[in-house]
């Protein structure tokens, strides 16, 4: 795929390529949470979410911005 490129100019804050251990640490921090509350209470109507278990802000990346293609040709490669 020598001719690959990216559609839109758009790429992450930083230089983490991925965010993927933070999600499976927030994933299985919510899943023990919702657990031991079924643990707790069975009939329990709202379960705990993801944002009260994690924090977007503490990842890797902190999302994304768009960028002057023109000035940054080498970010438009996949």
């Amino acid at each position: 795929m020598s001719r690959s490129r990216r559609k839109t100019n758009i790429c992450g804050l930083t230089m983490a390529a991925t965010e993927k251990a933070d999600k499976q640490k927030a994933n299985r921090a919510e899943r023990h949470k919702v657990k031991s509350a079924m643990a707790l209470n069975r009939e329990i109507e709202v379960l705990p979410a993801k944002r009260e278990v994690s924090n977007v802000w503490a990842m890797a990346k902190d999302g994304k911005t768009y960028f002057d293609a023109s000035k940054n040709p080498k970010l438009m490669r996949k």
